[in-house]
């Protein structure tokens, strides 16, 4: 069974950059699509942008385009999703998922694994 672990999650300035990995156990993530979500305090979760398992690129949620940039690193075994201009409300648990590939609608339902989320709190 495919298990994704999300890392890099830390308390960051509003203004600042953060880099979350996306990595699996005993398998590469290049055959999957990987979406990230997040879940910020008192909402629902809510999807971030996802990259292709096809070489068809990244697909991004409107809010999240311009801040935020998803990539393969590492041969594709992570997936590495690079926020900048951080703000408050950028708070939240941020997931990686993966699936068999990329819909703007990010319907959680397309994604058959997911890691358990690693914290990014964005404050002075």
């Amino acid at each position: 069974q495919l298990q994704l672990a999300e890392s890099g999650g830390d308390l960051v300035q509003p203004g600042g950059s953060l880099r979350l990995s996306c990595g699996a156990s005993g398998f590469s993530l290049q055959r999957y699509a990987i979406g990230w979500f997040r879940q910020g305090p008192g909402k629902a979760r809510e999807g971030v942008g996802c990259i292709s398992n096809s070489g068809g690129g990244e697909v991004y949620a409107d809010s999240f385009k311009g801040r935020f940039t998803i990539s393969r690193d590492n041969g594709g075994t992570t997936v590495t999703l690079q926020m900048t201009d951080l703000k408050s409300e950028d708070t939240a648990v941020y997931y990686c998922a993966a699936g068999w590939g990329c819909y703007k609608n990010f319907r959680e339902s397309d994604y058959q694994a997911w890691g358990q989320g690693t914290q990014v709190t964005v404050r002075t």
